[in-house]
């Protein structure tokens, strides 16, 4: 039986980062070519040059991060906001009007985004980060019911407690505050592995997952929930 991506050709972007790296060793365990791009999108000419480089691309998985700003939100300065909506929000229009045109020229294609939770509840001393992940949502959803259509499906995980270099590193997560922490907020009592996460990415990427048009998946132990 040959592995449930074989023959998919998935662009992964700031595979180095966030949760880039477990992506790209599930998705390749599964049977997927994985184009790995390493680096920032913020630069506006960089996300059409990396698809333009990629060839074909069937999936695309926008995995963007950046360190979030703990800022009180009265001293959130323009180039504050600018960086992180550079960083997260902008490159996502720059890479569908890359990768849109010979997804719908195939009339197949998905595009999954790697988001956060932090969209999905209020957190202290994180408005420009939220905000800039709550317009990630809101672009996948319109996005979303735009191009099904053509049988292209657009969907987000906005995910929060999951074990990744970029959020969680192995400092914080030995830290006994941290571990307290997790056991007051997140139901599940624990991080979500990687492993976890990139085994439902790599779902979304399957076509059993052909039914989901612009849907938001919380994936945070239940944190959303409480």
């Amino acid at each position: 039986m040959k592995p449930s991506l074989h023959g998919k050709r998935i662009l992964v972007t700031q595979s180095d980062t966030f949760m880039g790296p477990a992506i790209c060793e599930t998705l390749k365990t599964q049977g997927a070519e994985v184009i790995a791009h390493v680096g920032s999108l913020a630069e506006p000419a960089e996300p059409g040059r990396i698809v333009a480089a990629a060839g074909k691309v069937d999936i695309l998985i926008a995995n963007l991060a950046i360190t979030a700003p703990t800022t009180p939100a009265a001293e959130v300065t323009d180039r504050e906001w600018d960086d992180v909506f550079n960083a997260l929000v902008h490159p996502l229009p720059r890479l569908v009007r890359a990768v849109l045109p010979p997804m719908i020229a195939r009339s197949s294609g998905k595009i999954i985004v790697i988001g956060s939770a932090s969209a999905l509840r209020g957190m202290r001393l994180t408005s420009t980060y939220s905000a800039a992940r709550g317009a990630q949502i809101a672009y996948v959803q319109a996005l979303g019911v735009e191009v099904a259509r053509h049988n292209i499906k657009v969907n987000i995980i906005a995910q929060n407690f999951v074990d990744n270099p970029s959020y969680f590193p192995e400092e914080i997560q030995a830290n006994p505050k941290f571990q307290d922490r997790l056991k007051r907020e997140v139901p599940l009592g624990r991080l979500v592995s990687a492993s976890e996460d990139a085994a439902f990415v790599a779902y979304l990427c399957s076509d059993a997952a052909d039914c989901f048009v612009g849907q938001v998946f919380p994936v945070c132990g239940g944190w959303v929930s409480r």
